[in-house]
């Protein structure tokens, strides 16, 4: 077995379970640096990238051994699968591998527990709003880190920008077919519910003009 192999089975073994190791302490790292550390991407995947980069290029240069590198590979891909799985079941796992949105603008007004969470200051809040094209953050219901750190802007219903079916016949009984007559969507359909962001939402009470 060693011969065909090149290595000692057990060193394999030892490279499997040492690629398992330095993913769970990097994982547990870029959670700890925050969502806006990643980017564009889930804590998992940008990790997944570091790793493999960092392994193909030891193979490519020769400082490990052909199989060796591919052991550590199929233990990054499995552990990485299996990160997925544990994710796509939604058994609170998600939550611990990719952390849950943070809600850091809550109607119109700084969530400063949330802007904690996410070390982001005023100034960093404002210019995320800025981004998505809002000039006024009392226009805001939430604003929300997601979990590859971008944000994103749920308005009040006063300040969104008028659709089709506001004013078009055609449209408004098209919408009407589409949500069945309820203007309040279930909360499976709301991306602003507790569900979605896994932690309760309280709201102001809409006034009545």
């Amino acid at each position: 077995m060693q011969a065909r192999l090149g290595m000692d089975p057990t060193e394999l073994l030892l490279t499997a379970a040492r690629a398992a190791a330095v993913y769970i302490l990097m994982l547990v790292v870029i959670r700890a640096l925050g969502k806006r550390t990643v980017g564009n991407f889930s804590a998992f995947d940008l990790l997944v990238a570091l790793m493999l980069g960092e392994v193909v290029d030891e193979i490519i240069y020769g400082d490990v051994r052909f199989i060796q590198g591919t052991v550590a590979i199929v233990a990054i891909g499995a552990l990485a699968y299996a990160d997925s799985w544990l994710a796509y079941f939604d058994h609170g796992m998600e939550s611990i591998l990719e952390g849950k949105p943070t809600i850091i603008v809550r109607n119109g007004e700084f969530d400063r527990k949330g802007m904690r969470e996410e070390r982001m200051n005023q100034k960093d809040v404002l210019g995320q709003l800025r981004k998505q094209g809002i000039h006024d953050m009392r226009e805001v219901d939430l604003a929300i880190v997601e979990h590859d750190g971008s944000v994103s802007i749920l308005k009040h219903a006063w300040a969104d920008t008028a659709q089709k079916f506001d004013v078009l016949k055609d449209d408004i009984k098209a919408r009407d077919e589409m949500i069945g007559g309820a203007e309040t969507p279930p909360p499976h359909t709301r991306t602003d519910s507790s569900y979605a962001l896994d932690q309760p939402v309280s709201r102001k009470p809409t006034q009545a003009a």
